[in-house]
């Protein structure tokens, strides 16, 4: 497997700058329609419920990374250093934009959904840069002294050009979302809808343009690629779960800690990786790109699955927003 992900590391993926820029417009897209969802009320009931946003802050944003990292480290005899840092990308992004549509599929608490997205998309614009930044510096060094045989290119991740990223993507849309929200509900209530659909069908077909322009590398490597991703995935959700149960929150925040937990915004992992600023072009990336592309598909279907265990199959969603 190792020899497989070697040859997957130095794939030069199809992927032009036009595809890049629609890309970058479609994330700060998408996270503006997260914004309009987003009012004062979901940061006042943080006071009303601090614990269950503390514990599902400290889940996503301190034990997803570091419980990514020791995985990484697990999986080191039979990954590259790119696959690793790929996991360890995609756990600093913070929660996907549907995390709210499947906490409401699951029964869970949409307030605390809600709530915790506003955490994990504010927060992000810091947090995001400093857990890259950290986890993926610490395994690199790590994977270099347990696999002394091992070449590994020296990771310098340029903190400042990934925050200026994150800010552009996410601050900018995140800020221009609340505010319209604030001032203009009427127009809010209208465009809401439209924007989400929009903002899914825009993301997903990306993605699928993506897999159908390495159709043949996809078909190839998506085995293992599946089987890092499912691993990887699974885990956190279980995390979510039960650091939740380990300060006895009930059932519906547990539900909505767990899906918060295993729904990564991979979209902006992927802007991450292909801005030549942060990632060079003569630096091997394929593996990398793969993790985070394939992350966009499936956790769409592992939030489906758990959604529909948790709800009993019964697959409506309330309204996202209480």
């Amino acid at each position: 497997m190792l020899e497989t992900f070697k040859a997957l590391d130095s794939l030069r993926l199809d992927f032009s700058p036009d595809s890049l820029l629609i890309l970058n417009l479609t994330i700060a897209f998408i996270m503006f329609g997260v914004a309009l969802e987003l009012k004062p009320l979901h940061f006042a009931n943080l006071a009303l419920n601090p614990k269950a946003a503390i514990v599902g802050a400290i889940s996503q944003f301190i034990l997803m990374p570091f419980m990514t990292f020791l995985l990484a480290i697990a999986f080191r005899n039979y990954i590259t250093p790119t696959i690793g840092l790929g996991m360890i990308l995609v756990a600093s992004c913070p929660g996907g934009n549907v995390s709210n549509f499947f906490s409401s599929l699951a029964r869970g608490n949409v307030a605390l959904s809600v709530s915790l997205t506003a955490i994990s998309d504010l927060g992000a614009i810091l947090i995001t840069p400093f857990n890259f930044t950290f986890w993926g510096t610490l395994f690199t060094k790590v994977y270099a002294m347990l696999n002394a045989s091992e070449l590994v290119r020296p990771l310098d991740i340029p903190f400042l050009h990934v925050l200026q990223t994150v800010v552009i993507l996410l601050g900018i849309p995140l800020t221009l979302g609340m505010l319209i929200n604030l001032y203009l509900p009427k127009l809010t209530s209208k465009i809401l809808v439209h924007v989400k659909r929009l903002s899914l069908i825009a993301f997903g077909g990306i993605i699928a343009v993506m897999f159908m322009k390495n159709w043949e590398f996809f078909l190839h490597y998506i085995k293992y690629i599946f089987i890092i991703v499912l691993i990887h995935n699974a885990l956190a959700l279980s995390l979510g779960w039960s650091f939740a149960s380990l300060f006895k929150l009930p059932r519906r925040d547990r539900k909505t800690i767990s899906i918060e937990t295993g729904i990564q915004n991979s979209g902006l992992a992927l802007l991450l990786l292909f801005n030549p600023k942060i990632f060079p072009p003569d630096m091997a990336v394929g593996g990398m790109a793969f993790i985070a592309a394939w992350w966009g598909l499936w956790h769409l279907i592992a939030g489906l699955i758990m959604g529909g265990i948790w709800s009993g199959f019964h697959l409506s969603a309330k309204p996202a927003i209480a």
